[in-house]
This record gives C-alpha cells, structure tokens and sequence, in this order.
C-alpha cells in the first residue's frame, strides 16, 4: 500500500518508520518543505521519500493527517476527498486556540476535519504516547499487544485502518462513528494517553 503522511512530527515520523519498515511506500511532508526533511528521510531508510503535502494527499491510497488541529484549514482538500484519511489530531485549546464548536461539544475535531476535506476519515493513533508507538508494536499473538482506538463513519475505511494497525504490530479497537466513537478516545477520555490490552480498551470503550 501507498501511505501519505501530512506532518513529520513525533506521530507523523513514528507511523512513517512503521509503515516503510514492513515495505510500504511511503511519502513524507510537513510544512516547511521537502528538503528539511532529508535527515528524517535518511534516518528512516527504506521506501520513503520527502515531498509536498499535496504531493502526499495524491500519492497515498492511505493518507495520516499528524498536524495541530488549529491548522487544519490548511490541508489539501481536493486530493483527499473520498480518501482514507487517518486523524491522529487532537484539539488542545492552550495551542491551538480556543474553537467555540468544540469548547461546546457541539462536534469534535475529527469531525470538523472530515467536513473539510471531504474524506472517508478515520481517527487513530490520537490515543497513544509517541514513545509508546514507537516502542511497544509486538507480533500477531503476542499476549502483550497494547490496543488503539480507532472511529470513523465508513466501515470500509474503518476496516482499511484496523488492518493497518494490526500490521505494524498492535490491536485495533473499534469505538464505533467519528461523533459518539471519537468523542471515547479524545483528550479527557478514559482511554486517552493509557496502554492496555485490547479486551481492557474495549470494556471501557463500552463504558463510555
């Protein structure tokens, strides 16, 4: 598979070593532009290249948005519609600036995403710490696998994206659509920033 990432960060970087580590191509951008990215590029070897975020949105069948969610409005939006699109963004007032929409929770931020790109989008990885997703992907069966949350409107896309977590070596949970199911993975939730075991994430996914 092709996967374009939009964002180089801790996240970003992390999900791009996964995915080039197990084969796939992989294209890299962030906003400063392809040639501050040849030390990531180098350190991560494999089947990746540097590009622009355009040339990311149009590259990938898959494509992880890893930006601050106060500069969404700057996506690509017509290469992404009716893409997967994995939303590891989360909505932190003190950066971000405040957003009377989801001060109220009147949507969440995934949401408010999908409606400007226009994309099958599916939110994922917002959950876990970097260090953690980097460190701790095990092999199928292993009994120390540690789950991510996952949510999204499109089942198809959902099943795209629980594929891919599963192939870099964790358990995907599915918390049901972007509105009701994000809102249990996002900042404040009872399975935001913790590392469980996919029976443990599910039972307080149904919790909430």
């Amino acid at each position: 598979m092709r996967i374009g990432i939009i964002g180089a960060g801790r996240i970003g970087s992390t999900l791009a070593r996964h995915f080039a580590a197990i084969g796939y191509d992989v294209a890299i951008a962030n906003s400063r532009g392809p040639d501050t990215l040849a030390d990531v590029v180098a350190d991560i070897g494999g089947p990746i290249r540097a590009v622009t975020a355009e040339e990311a949105a149009r590259f990938g069948e898959a494509v992880v948005v890893s930006i601050p969610y106060g500069r969404y409005q700057e996506l690509p939006t017509e290469p992404l519609r009716g893409k997967v699109v994995i939303d590891t963004c989360n909505y932190y007032p003190e950066r971000d600036g405040h957003d009377p929409e989801l001060d109220g929770d009147a949507t969440t931020s995934s949401e408010k995403i999908q409606a400007h790109t226009g994309a099958n989008l599916v939110k994922a990885f917002n959950a876990i710490y970097w260090e953690n997703l980097r460190d701790h992907a095990r092999p199928q069966g292993a009994t120390d696998r540690v789950a991510i949350p996952l949510s999204g409107n499109d089942e198809e896309a959902r099943a795209v994206v629980a594929g891919l977590i599963r192939d870099i070596g964790f358990d995907a949970v599915d918390a049901g659509h972007l509105g009701e199911g994000g809102r249990k993975h996002q900042p404040g939730s009872r399975v935001y920033a913790t590392e469980m075991s996919s029976a443990e994430t599910s039972a307080l996914l149904h919790v909430a």
